[in-house]
C-alpha cells in the first residue's frame, strides 16, 4: 500500500466530516420539528464499504458511538440497492430507543455496482413515534407501550417511496405530518451525502480515497493507544447509582471495572443490577458507545472519531443487565439517562488511575421533558421533547461550565421565541441556577432553572435523574446539588418525582431545576 502523506490524511480527514457536517445541516434545516430544527437532536456519518466508520459530524455522541450497530443490522437484512434507505429504531436489531429513527443507505459509484463502495446514515429523535404518552418517553414496563417498533425496513426502493409502509407508521403516531416531514429531511440529508461522496470519488479516485479512510482509522487507533498507554496499568473499580426506574423506588446500580493493560483497555459490567422494570434499561451498543465517548476524551488532540477508536477497547456486559438489556425491555431512558450514569462510573473508575485527567461528575442527566395535548387555536394535536443542560463537573484546571450540555448529549436548547411560536405554553423563567455548582478548589458549574406556564391541558411526563444523590466531588470537592422538579397549580406547590407522568391545567407552572456539576479539590 502506498504511504500516506499526513497533509494529505489531514485533507481527507477534514473532506469526509464536513460530508457528515452538511448533511446534518440539510436534516436541520429540512426537517419540521423544533426538536431537530432547533435542539439539533440529530446525527450524521459515513462508513465505508465494510459499514466501519469513517467520519461523523459534531453531534450526539449517544447516537454517533451506537449508530454503527444500527448499519450492521440494516446490511444484514438487506442486499442494498441503489435508491434504497432502509430505517429502524428497534432497540434490539440496531437502534437505541424508540424515538431514535435511523435512516441508512448505501452508496453506489456506477450502475450495476452490485456492492456499494460506501454507506451513509443519519439518526434523528422524533418527537413523538406512538406509545402511551406524548412523546414516547413514558414509564413504561415494556417496549410495546413506548411507541411504534420499526425493524429494519426499506422506506425508499429503488428511489421510490414505500408509501404505505410510510402511512403505516404516520397512523401511529401523534403528530403524522411533522413526523413525516422529519423522516423526508431524514430521506434527504442521505442524498446529499451520497451526492457529496460522489463527487469526491470523481475527483480524487477510489483507491485514493479507500486509502485515506484506512488510514484514518488507523491513525484513531494509533492515538487511543498512545492515551492508554500514559494511564497506570491496573485494575480499577467504581459503581454509581440512577436513583430509580421509574416504577420501584430501589436505586439502580452501573458498576465498571476497568482493566488497563498495555496499551489495551476493558472495560467491564459485569455487577450491575439485572435489567429493571422501568424503563431506564439501555442496550450493549449504549454501553459501547459510551464507553468509547469516554477515551475518546482522554485524547487532548482533536482526532478523527472512527471505528479506530473502538479497536484497542473490549466492552464486558453479560445479556440481561441493565446495561445489555433483552426484549420485552423498556428502553426510552436508557439512551439518555443511563448512559450518562455509565459515563460517570467510567469516569469515576479512571479517576482512580489518573485524577489529574479526570473531571468532577457533571450533572449526570438530560432531564427528559415530555407533553402534549391539543392546540385548540390551532385545532390540532401537539407533542413536545426536550432535554435541559445542568453543571459540568470541575476539573484539575477549571471551574466546571454552568448551563451546557455534557457527555452523551450535545444538543442545544429550544429559544424561548421559537418555543413559545409552535406550543401553547410559556417559558416564565429561564436562568442559571446560582450556587447548585459543588464547592471545591474549582467549583462544579451551575444547574439551570427552566418554568413551563401551560396554556391548555396536556399530559406530562418528566425522566429525570440525580434528584436522590448529587454529582460526586473529585479530591475533597463537594458534590453538586441535586435537582428539583416542582408544579405548581394555584396558590400549592407539589413536588415531583424525577420520574413521573402526569397531568396539568392551564395555568398550571412546572419548574425544573437541573443539577450543578460536582467540585474538584479541598475548598481553599
Amino acid at each position: 500500500m502506498k504511504k500516506t502523506d499526513p497533509i494529505e490524511l489531514e485533507l481527507f480527514r477534514h473532506l469526509l466530516v464536513s460530508i457528515a457536517e452538511e448533511m446534518g445541516a440539510v436534516l436541520r434545516k429540512t426537517s419540521f420539528s423544533a426538536n431537530i430544527k432547533e435542539r439539533r437532536d440529530y446525527s450524521c456519518a459515513v462508513y465505508d464499504a465494510d459499514g466501519e466508520t469513517v467520519a461523523m459530524g459534531d453531534h450526539m455522541p449517544v447516537h454517533l458511538g451506537a449508530m454503527p450497530l444500527s448499519v450492521q443490522h440494516a446490511t444484514q437484512a438487506f442486499d442494498l440497492q441503489p435508491g434504497d434507505v432502509a430505517i429502524l429504531n428497534d432497540p434490539f436489531r440496531g437502534g437505541t430507543h424508540l424515538p431514535d429513527i435511523t435512516a441508512v443507505s448505501g452508496v453506489f459509484l456506477k450502475k450495476g455496482n452490485r456492492k456499494p463502495a460506501f454507506y451513509v446514515a443519519n439518526r434523528a429523535h422524533h418527537a413523538d413515534v406512538g406509545g402511551m404518552s406524548p412523546g414516547s418517553m413514558p414509564l413504561a414496563r415494556e417496549i410495546y407501550q413506548e411507541g411504534i417498533r420499526i425493524p429494519p425496513v426499506l422506506l425508499v426502493r429503488q428511489g421510490r417511496m414505500d408509501r404505505e409502509l410510510l402511512d403505516l407508521i404516520l397512523a401511529n403516531v401523534r403528530t403524522p405530518v411533522e413526523r413525516e416531514g422529519d423522516l423526508l429531511a431524514q430521506i434527504m440529508a442521505i442524498k446529499r451525502g451520497e451526492q457529496r461522496l460522489l463527487e469526491l470519488t470523481a475527483k480524487y479516485g477510489l483507491p485514493t480515497l479507500r486509502r485515506n479512510m484506512a488510514a484514518l482509522k488507523d491513525y484513531s487507533e494509533r492515538m487511543i493507544r498512545s492515551a492508554i498507554r500514559r494511564l497506570p496499568a491496573g485494575t480499577y473499580r467504581a459503581e454509581d447509582y440512577l436513583d430509580n426506574d421509574g416504577i420501584t423506588e430501589r436505586p439502580v446500580k452501573i458498576a465498571a471495572t476497568v482493566t488497563i493493560h498495555a496499551d489495551r483497555a476493558t472495560i467491564d459490567f459485569t455487577g450491575s443490577d439485572p435489567q429493571v422494570e422501568g424503563s431506564v434499561n439501555a442496550n450493549y451498543a449504549v454501553a459501547v458507545s459510551a464507553s468509547t465517548y469516554v477515551f475518546r476524551c482522554l485524547v487532548h488532540e482533536d482526532i478523527p472519531y472512527t471505528s479506530g477508536v473502538m479497536r484497542p477497547l473490549e466492552v464486558i456486559a453479560p445479556s440481561g443487565l441493565v446495561v445489555s438489556a433483552q426484549a420485552p425491555a423498556a428502553m426510552a431512558a436508557g439512551n439518555v439517562e443511563t448512559s450518562q450514569r455509565i459515563t460517570d462510573v467510567i469516569l469515576a473508575a479512571l479517576a482512580k488511575a489518573a485524577p489529574a485527567l479526570i473531571p468532577a461528575a457533571s450533572s449526570g442527566t438530560m432531564n427528559n421533558l415530555t407533553f402534549g395535548g391539543r392546540d385548540r387555536e390551532r385545532g390540532c394535536a401537539f407533542a413536545y421533547y426536550e432535554t435541559i443542560a445542568g453543571g459540568m463537573g470541575a476539573s484539575a484546571v477549571s471551574d466546571g461550565a454552568s448551563a451546557t450540555h455534557t457527555h452523551m448529549t450535545n444538543s442545544w436548547n429550544t429559544p424561548v421565541e421559537a418555543f413559545e411560536h409552535l406550543y401553547p405554553l410559556r417559558i416564565r423563567s429561564y436562568r442559571i441556577r446560582s450556587g447548585s455548582g459543588g464547592g471545591g478548589k474549582h467549583r462544579g458549574g451551575d444547574g439551570i432553572v427552566r418554568e413551563y406556564e401551560f396554556l391548555t391541558r396536556a399530559d406530562v411526563t418528566i425522566l429525570s435523574d440525580r434528584r436522590e444523590r448529587g454529582p460526586y466531588g473529585l479530591l475533597g470537592g463537594k458534590p453538586g446539588a441535586r435537582g428539583r422538579n416542582s408544579l405548581e397549580h394555584g396558590r400549592t406547590t407539589t413536588s415531583i418525582p424525577g420520574k413521573a407522568r402526569f397531568e396539568v391545567e392551564p395555568g398550571d407552572v412546572l419548574r425544573i431545576e437541573s443539577p450543578g456539576g460536582g467540585g474538584y479539590g479541598k475548598p481553599a
